[in-house]
């Protein structure tokens, strides 16, 4: 790897080029270099502390292989709650690759034991599993630029991607690494809902990969909320499970069956205020609460609150697209992307092939984190051993950095807009054509001015392109939810109450002046050569 210094930009040179440091970025990182790839990560916080994982108590999906019906029964039951939308041989393929991955974590974590004596590799603890990842992407030599956000990609002439480049927040400046392949895990967005970990969660790399020709899918299961203390982001739902709810006259409120209480609740708090307690939380979950998510009760504490006694108010923090579903489309079995050189992991990349039509929530997510990193990180030293030489690409950045004439554009009111439109209940939780349609509008007039004037300076050059970010995720997310015309899964449509044959294919989406949708046709994916 190639070191450089010219003016205030750092030059690199890598085989791989590793955008994002979280769950599924450092197993991405840590594949590559073990397939012989000399590897850069850029984080934009510091890898090893920051995303969604590192304040969570994470569990995976955990199926043992042996007997085989085990796998088997989960994979159904999984295809029967996913609508149709989540591929059989994807989920046997992370749950095999996920069971062989977390052992080879023992040097760097400390796995609990059970009651009998069995190492429990299904749950970890968020901060020690972050670390350990740190610890053993800096073991392997991997060059690791913390504080150091992608702003855009490059781009060969060819078409496929040979890079990156962004700024050093801390020493200042910016850095450009020219690499044979880049791996884009930059998580998902929550639209900056407040929801805990993900503050560096913007859809930066749904922007980035679309500007070089990249589609999205899934887009429409955009709308999963988590329920927090009102007044605190303290969004770990494990607890809620065991909650009683009330209205602002004490009645309780009526939960139906299933996982879902997003509906329920926020016709409640459309009218007023809600409560809640605890108080049926079995005694060992109580025990167990500050061991699996030893933050959960620090707001409670601060506060005075006992939640297994008191009621205390409640909110929902909208998830977006770091518990919903929809991500990069992946048209590669080691997720590669349908730009050349490019490929995506984790929250990045749409969790369809494995979810399906509801959330993947933590344990879904987090092994297809696992599990895709690596691949993803296999399959760009595989492409990147197929170029030659390390010749810088041309950077391809648009909206907010690039525009056709330059004038001040309201950062903080775009995002208000936005926020608006996409974690509003009465919007993205009851959904109608003619709310989408009109949600569409909105944000498609704010990027007509955005994308044409909003040029980043300074030390707001990265919220400009956040925002950019966050404005595009929404237009294809309420494009998509407009275009499923049915309820399915999460994707629930007021107008359209039922589940429609017609549309039991995933949608995708793209497109950056005029937003798109289509059918996905494609066929069984093939291992890239």
């Amino acid at each position: 790897m190639g070191v450089a210094n010219g003016g205030d930009t750092v030059h690199l040179d890598a085989d791989v080029l590793i955008i994002g440091g979280g769950l599924a970025g450092t197993w991405a990182a840590a594949a590559a270099r073990r397939a012989g790839a000399s590897v850069v990560l850029a984080d934009k916080g510091c890898c090893g502390t920051s995303g969604v994982t590192a304040t969570a108590g994470p569990g995976h999906w955990w199926v043992p292989p042996d007997p085989p019906e085990l796998r088997e029964n989960t994979i159904r039951n999984r295809q029967k709650t996913g609508f149709g939308l989540n591929d059989p041989e994807w989920m046997a393929r992370v749950l095999a690759k996920t069971w062989e991955s977390l052992p080879t974590l023992h040097r760097f974590y400390d796995f609990s034991k059970d009651g009998t004596g069995a190492t429990r590799y299904r749950e970890l603890r968020g901060p020690e599993y972050m670390r350990a990842l740190r610890k053993l992407v800096d073991s392997l030599g991997i060059t690791v630029l913390d504080h150091c956000p992608a702003l855009e990609l490059l781009q060969r002439a060819d078409g496929s991607v040979s890079g990156a480049r962004g700024l050093r927040r801390q020493q200042g400046g910016e850095w450009q690494v020219n690499a044979g392949a880049v791996v884009l895990a930059t998580g998902g967005t929550s639209f900056l809902s407040r929801l805990l970990g993900s503050h560096t969660n913007t859809g930066d790399g749904y922007l980035m990969a679309a500007e070089a020709g990249a589609e999205l899918s899934g887009m429409e299961f955009t709308n999963y909320y988590t329920v927090a203390l009102a007044g605190s982001n303290m969004t770990r739902s494990m607890s809620y499970a065991f909650a009683t709810y009330y209205d602002e006259d004490g009645a309780v409120i009526p939960i139906p069956p299933g996982p879902d209480v997003s509906r329920p609740l926020a016709q409640a708090m459309l009218k007023g205020k809600v409560f809640c307690d605890l108080s049926r939380t079995p005694e060992d979950i109580r025990a167990k609460v500050p061991i699996i998510s030893p933050n959960f009760m620090l707001p409670f504490h601060r506060w005075g609150i006992d939640p297994y006694r008191d009621k205390f108010e409640v909110t929902m923090h909208g998830e977006g697209t770091v518990r919903g579903i929809g991500g990069l489309r992946i048209v590669t079995e080691d997720c590669g992307t349908s730009v050349p050189g490019l490929y995506a992991a984790g929250d990045a990349a749409t969790r369809e092939l494995v979810a399906g039509a509801i959330s993947g929530g933590g344990n879904i997510n987090s092994a297809w984190a696992v599990s895709s990193g690596q691949w993803a990180g296999q399959g760009a030293t595989r492409f990147a051993a197929r170029q030659r030489g390390r010749d810088a690409g041309r950077p391809i950045g648009q909206a907010g950095l690039r525009p056709v004439a330059q004038h001040e554009v309201d950062l903080r009111a775009t995002l208000s807009i936005i926020q608006n439109e996409m974690l509003s209940y009465d919007k993205n939780i009851f959904r109608t054509g003619e709310k989408l349609k009109r949600t569409g509008e909105v944000l498609d007039d704010i990027w007509s001015v955005f994308h044409a004037h909003a040029l980043g300076n300074g030390a707001n050059v990265l919220r400009t392109r956040e925002t950019a970010a966050m404005l595009a995720t929404a237009r294809w997310s309420a494009a998509s939810a407009l275009a499923r015309d049915e309820s399915r899964g999460m994707h629930q449509r007021d107008d359209r109450p039922e589940t429609n044959a017609r549309f039991s294919h995933r949608i995708l989406a793209g497109g950056l002046d005029k937003v798109w949708t289509s059918k996905d046709g494609s066929q069984p994916l093939e291992l890239a050569s």
